[in-house]
């Protein structure tokens, strides 16, 4: 199999599987439909692929001199997964007329992915397994390929989220969603407070 290939292959299996930016996308789609999403689609896009090429210049050298550092990131990306958890939670299932503030966009996108210890975990093991020599193109050939996959990977949890609208099309519905979602970050974040 080409390089090409293969770091498509890996970005594809990280970017597709389930995890907190996900099940955001899910939750954005299904709420305000594609369209809107794209913009948290966009931003957790950037945002990781700027944490890609962040670690592939040297930032986990970072984290090998100061070990602390691990610790406090783990604990604030916990802290940020259990208040989105508690805004999904608190929804109160109202279709549309949502203000711009409180949709998830290009910030809130990039930043989860910054306390995300799944794009963490990504990044390392992809640059260890594609990048380790530190060469600058491979490091910026591997991050473009990544972008690519990344979002189309979560545009497509945002694309099923869009699909499945009409089955959220009243707020009880749609409260019933978004707690399931709430369910699901809430397991994330316990589940890396028991890996810690």
């Amino acid at each position: 199999m080409s390089l090409t290939l293969s770091m498509a292959a890996f970005a594809l299996a990280l970017s597709i599987s389930p995890g907190p930016v996900n099940v955001v996308a899910l939750s954005t789609g299904a709420r305000h439909g594609l369209r809107v999403s794209l913009r948290h689609v966009f931003g957790a896009t950037l945002g990781f692929t700027l944490l890609l090429l962040a670690i592939g210049l040297g930032l986990h050298e970072a984290f090998m001199a100061w070990p602390w550092l691990v610790s406090t990131l783990r604990l604030a990306g916990v802290v940020y997964l259990l208040y989105l958890t508690w805004k999904l939670w608190c929804d109160d299932g109202e279709l549309g007329g949502a203000d711009d503030d409180t949709l998830p966009g290009y910030w809130s996108g990039a930043l989860m992915q910054w306390l995300n210890p799944k794009a963490w975990l990504a990044c390392v093991a992809g640059m260890g397994a594609f990048a380790a020599g530190g060469e600058v193109a491979l490091i910026g050939y591997f991050a473009a390929i990544y972008f690519v996959v990344c979002y189309l990977s979560i545009a497509c949890w945002a694309a099923v989220g869009s699909s499945i609208r009409h089955w959220v099309d009243s707020p009880a519905h749609l409260r019933r969603f978004n707690r399931a979602m709430a369910l699901l970050l809430a397991g994330c974040a316990f589940y890396l407070l028991l890996a810690w």
